[in-house]
């Protein structure tokens, strides 16, 4: 029952939207998004990860551009970490904690400077996300999120004039995820 990693294949598809409408049943709105990533020109095809256990997708992360504009308007690309997701019956098994890393290694692979993601304090910081804020980056979050939540990653091509505030793309504001 060994757990492979890979980028999505286009017969992927349909089992990565079931995965995450069920990791996402509050949210069914997550799986649209992903469509809409994918179907749009900050898709990176390299970063849309499956986790395959006996060949079945059981969990999926998706990293996208966006962009970080600065007081100037000056604009520079980023990568965003959005949706991670693990089949529910598959939870708390170390899917997620593998698909995180190998879609930063991928980021890396491809010479990307920053991942940024609105998610748990708790859980991301093992990976060694940050408080945004720290960089001098601006995340637009929910009411209910914590000023925490912005999180970001600053990979090796990282510079540290990055700083502003972050913008997601169409796809996140079609389905209400963009602020």
């Amino acid at each position: 029952m060994d757990l492979l990693i890979e980028p999505e294949r286009a017969d992927d598809h349909d089992a990565i939207r079931e995965v995450v409408l069920a990791a996402f049943a509050s949210h069914v709105e997550v799986a649209d998004l992903v469509d809409l990533i994918r179907a749009s020109p900050e898709f990176v095809r390299e970063l849309s990860l499956v986790a395959r256990r006996d060949g079945e997708v059981v969990g999926h992360v998706m990293l996208s551009h966006a962009v970080l504009e600065d007081d100037d308007g000056d604009r520079r690309q980023v990568l965003t970490l959005s949706p991670l997701a693990v089949a529910p019956a598959h939870q708390g098994k170390g899917i997620g904690s593998a698909l995180v890393p190998a879609g930063l290694a991928a980021a890396e692979a491809l010479d990307e400077n920053l991942v940024m993601l609105e998610g748990s304090p708790r859980y991301y910081p093992r990976f060694g996300f940050r408080d945004c804020r720290t960089l001098g980056i601006h995340v637009d979050l929910p009411d209910w999120a914590p000023p925490e939540a912005g999180m970001a990653y600053p990979l090796k091509a990282y510079d540290e004039s990055l700083c502003g505030r972050l913008v997601y793309p169409p796809a996140f504001a079609a389905t209400g995820s963009g602020r």
